[in-house]
């Protein structure tokens, strides 16, 4: 992200002077953002808060999709650790997550979701008192987030059949109507969701803090930015009419269902580019609201990406079946308190370190969340009690393939054997120097990140003394991969069994 001229090379350098405590917290998912498509042009609103807070230019996902990537942000903990993924899609009531953190400390806390999976079917509803759905447009608790999910349309209609009566059927099918055909061009929840916000900061109750969480999904599949945030991205030669003509189906395209040339990729790197632009200025309007609500002086205001998009690198066009750095290093800036004025900082970070630096943030001490997990704070102060020294290695899990291949096969029938290799989980280390990915077939990739930040040149056969020590790193921080799928089941209710089953999955 560029544009900060205070530079901060490590967390040893941080200033201990004593900073203000923020009242409240807002964090702000830009759903599949990465960070290699942030910057001036097509983020200026976030650049302007890079610029007035901290840029943490290293900062790195869990996992390279949606659910498991928020688990990590609202636990702590790695996926394989909170046990929700492709193969276990709800978030175990056992787990402490941060918004019940805030509750138990006073806490107004709101949720406003743009993405079918966090919501409460999938259990990221605890400790919110208000976790609005982005892409209904009568809330209700009869979801119809499935139909939404759905691959294709034979999905959708299956979604569709299964979830029409329950509850209201006529809120249903308008909620349908809405998300499949009535929500407005360009925009998949983010206007409504920042006009919302707007309102509940002019009426709510301003003695009590509040904690604001909100999910943006613009710049995920499929791009469909309005048209003059596109023409500003897209090539001279081409139109608009020719980039949204565009197939955007990503597991169809990893199956050989059709091609795509690099000159229609080039048209999709434009629509993603148009769709960080326009949720960017919907991050604008957000900071506007807190400005006129007059919180924003008293409010620590955090940005990430909760993974990020392939646009043709790899040979990949969507956000699965991999660990590249494509999908998991992710944007992340925050501002207030502490934060102010801090620069940039390169030391190793990760999503699931936001609980630990949150609650320090605002002063809230909450054992049970701390110790389930592995988050650190990332407080500039050093001479604070819960300060944690820099990482020296970052971790990510993908640990079930999502979708998984049985759908993919019910879908297109014989799919290719490149995609078969996908069936499996992987894990990944990555320190400042390497990058280390194992599965558990046997798969192993070794790059270096000093001279191949792209990961184009596997490595691995050259330096059998740096994979075994890369892999003893894994081993170290999970259990050995050839024990995982005894190790890390998670015993799920007879309410998870009929909604996996209701989306395919069982």
């Amino acid at each position: 992200m560029a544009g900060s001229t205070n530079t901060n090379s490590s967390s040893n350098e941080r200033d201990p002077k004593p900073h203000s405590t923020p009242r409240n917290v807002v964090l702000v998912v830009l759903d599949t953002a990465r960070a290699r498509s942030i910057g001036p042009e097509t983020t200026p609103t976030l650049t302007r808060l890079s610029r007035e807070g901290t840029t943490f230019d290293n900062a790195f996902a869990t996992a390279p999709w949606t659910l498991p990537s928020h688990a990590s942000m609202f636990t702590g903990t790695y996926p394989s650790e909170h046990g929700t993924h492709g193969d276990h899609t709800y978030l175990d009531d056992e787990l402490r997550t941060l918004p019940e953190s805030f509750a138990d400390s006073g806490y107004e806390t709101i949720g406003v979701s743009n993405n079918t999976w966090i919501t409460e079917e999938f259990g990221f509803d605890r400790g919110f008192d208000e976790l609005r759905k982005g892409w209904q447009y009568i809330q209700s608790d009869a979801d119809m987030g499935a139909v939404v999910r759905g691959e294709d349309l034979r999905e959708k209609l299956q979604a569709t059949r299964n979830r029409l009566f329950d509850g209201n059927p006529l809120v249903n099918a308008a909620n349908i109507l809405y998300s499949e055909a009535l929500q407005p061009a360009g925009d998949d929840g983010s206007d409504r969701s920042t006009t919302w916000i707007a309102n509940w900061l002019e009426e709510r109750d301003a003695d009590r803090p509040f904690f604001l969480f909100c999910n943006f999904i613009e710049p995920h599949v499929e791009y469909d930015p309005p048209r003059e945030y596109a023409e500003r991205f897209l090539p001279d030669d081409a139109s608009y009419d020719e980039a949204r003509a565009i197939r955007q189906d990503p597991r169809a395209y990893d199956c050989e269902d059709y091609e795509l040339t690099e000159r229609e990729f080039s048209l999709l790197r434009g629509l993603y580019k148009a769709e960080l632009a326009y949720v960017d200025d919907q991050l604008g309007q957000l900071r506007s609201a807190l400005e006129d609500a007059g919180a924003w002086e008293d409010t620590l205001f955090v940005v990430c990406g909760d993974h990020g998009e392939h646009i043709g690198e790899h040979g990949f066009f969507g956000h699965q079946y991999n660990l590249y750095d494509t999908l998991i290093n992710v944007p992340l800036v925050l501002h207030g308190g502490p934060f102010t004025g801090g620069g940039r900082r390169d030391d190793l970070v990760q999503l699931l370190d936001l609980p630990a630096t949150l609650l320090e943030a605002v002063d809230i001490d909450d054992p049970a969340l701390r110790e389930q997990g592995s988050s650190r704070s990332m407080h500039p102060d050093l001479t604070s009690a819960s300060a944690s020294p820099s990482r020296d290695a970052v971790f990510a899990e993908y640990v079930a393939p999502q979708p998984s291949i049985d759908r993919l096969e019910a879908r297109f029938g014989d799919i290719p054997d490149r995609v078969r290799e996908y069936d499996r989980r992987l894990r990944a280390v990555r320190t400042r120097e390497f990058k280390y990915v194992r599965g558990d077939d046997g798969f192993e990739r070794l790059h270096d990140m000093t001279v191949d930040p792209n990961e184009r040149d596997d490595i691995a056969a050259d330096n059998p003394e740096t994979v075994r020590a890369l892999r003893r790193r894994l081993e170290d921080r999970f259990e050995p991969l050839e024990d995982a799928d005894e190790a890390d089941d998670v015993a799920m209710r007879e309410g998870t069994k009929e909604r996996l089953a209701d989306l395919g999955y069982l």
